[in-house]
C-alpha cells in the first residue's frame, strides 16, 4: 500500500465512478481497477460494491477512507514541517468553494498567497457551498469558503471576508410563473419555489416562509448548488431566494432571462468567510494562508 494508491482510492470514494477518477488522475481505467484490486487483496476485504454505473463503499471501504485521509494528512503535515527549514513554503493546499466563489472571492485571496508562496500547489475543488464546513471537518479540504452557519461547530474557525445579501428572482420571459408574479399582491403560497437543499440560504428562506405565514409552500424542486437554481428560474420553473453574488456572476445569457423582485420584505444578509479546523491553524501552509486573510 503506497500513498498514490491511497490518493486514487480517495478520489474514487468521492467520485464513485471509475471512468471519472481514471480521467481525473491520468491513469487508464484498467490500471485504476488493478490498483483497487491490489488494495482489496492486501486488506482481504472488498472496498466497493460495483454495478454497471456507479460504485458504493463497503464498510471496509469506509474504514479505509478514514485511514487514508488521516495518513495523507499526516504526510502533508510532515512535509510542511520539513519545509520550514527551507527559504520558501512548499507542498499542497486543498481548497473547497462554490463555482461562484471561485469567481467572486477566491482570486483576490489566491493572488496574494501565490505571490508570496509560489511553490505551494493549490488543489481547488468546487461544489455546493452548503457542504463547505463539512468538507473541512471531514478533512476532504484544508480550507473552504462558506456561508457562516447559525451554529458554527466549536472545532471550526471562521474568518469573515464579505457580506452576501439575498435576492428574490423570477423568470422574465412569458410563462405561468411570470404571470403569477406580475400582480400587485402575489399569492406566495401558490407560486412554485426552487430551493437549495440546505445551508445558510435555506434557513433564511424557511424563516421568510414563516414570516409570511406560508406553512405549505409550493416547492418545484430542491437543488444542490445555487448556480443550478438560477438556470431553473431562467427556464420558468419557479422563483427563488438566493445570494446576490450568484446572479452577479451568472452568464449574461442567463441573467437576461431573469428579473429581480423588489417588493418583498428585506432578508438579512449572511457572512461569507473562510473556515478551517482550529487544530490545524498552526500548520505552516494553513497558517500562511490564514495570515493573508
Amino acid at each position: 500500500m503506497d500513498l498514490r494508491d491511497l490518493k486514487l482510492f480517495l478520489h474514487l470514494a468521492e467520485s464513485r465512478h471509475f471512468g471519472k477518477t481514471a480521467k481525473a488522475t491520468y491513469v487508464s481505467p484498467s490500471t485504476l481497477s488493478r490498483q483497487i484490486q491490489r488494495l482489496e487483496e492486501e486488506l482481504g476485504h472488498a472496498l466497493f460494491i460495483r454495478d454497471n454505473r456507479t460504485v458504493q463503499l463497503t464498510q471496509a471501504g469506509q474504514q479505509l477512507k478514514a485511514f487514508a485521509q488521516q495518513t495523507l494528512l499526516h504526510y502533508q503535515q510532515l512535509r510542511s514541517a520539513l519545509s520550514q527549514e527551507d527559504a520558501y513554503l512548499s507542498g499542497e493546499l486543498r481548497l473547497f468553494c462554490s463555482v461562484t466563489a471561485a469567481y467572486s472571492h477566491l482570486p483576490a485571496v489566491l493572488d496574494r498567497f501565490r505571490a508570496r508562496h509560489p511553490n505551494v500547489e493549490i488543489k481547488l475543488t468546487t461544489g455546493d457551498a452548503a457542504d463547505a464546513v463539512e468538507k473541512v471537518q471531514s478533512n476532504d479540504a484544508d480550507l473552504a469558503i462558506a456561508g457562516r452557519p447559525e451554529n458554527l461547530p466549536t472545532s471550526v474557525e471562521f474568518h469573515k471576508i464579505g457580506e452576501i445579501p439575498l435576492l428574490m428572482i423570477a423568470p422574465s420571459l412569458p410563462c405561468p410563473v411570470h404571470s403569477q408574479m406580475s400582480v400587485d399582491r402575489p399569492d406566495w403560497a401558490s407560486i412554485p419555489f426552487i430551493l437549495p437543499e440546505h445551508g445558510p440560504t435555506r434557513r433564511r428562506i424557511d424563516q421568510w416562509f414563516r414570516r409570511h405565514h406560508i406553512s405549505s409552500p409550493q416547492i418545484y424542486a430542491t437543488v444542490a448548488g445555487h448556480e443550478a437554481i438560477v438556470s431553473m428560474v431562467a427556464l420558468g420553473c419557479g422563483i427563488a431566494l438566493l445570494p446576490s453574488v450568484v446572479l452577479d456572476n451568472s452568464p449574461e445569457s442567463v441573467r437576461s432571462r431573469i428579473i429581480i423582485i423588489e417588493n418583498v420584505a428585506p432578508m438579512s444578509a449572511f457572512d461569507l468567510g473562510v473556515c478551517v479546523q482550529k487544530k490545524r491553524l498552526n500548520e505552516p501552509l494553513i497558517h500562511a494562508f490564514w495570515q493573508l486573510l
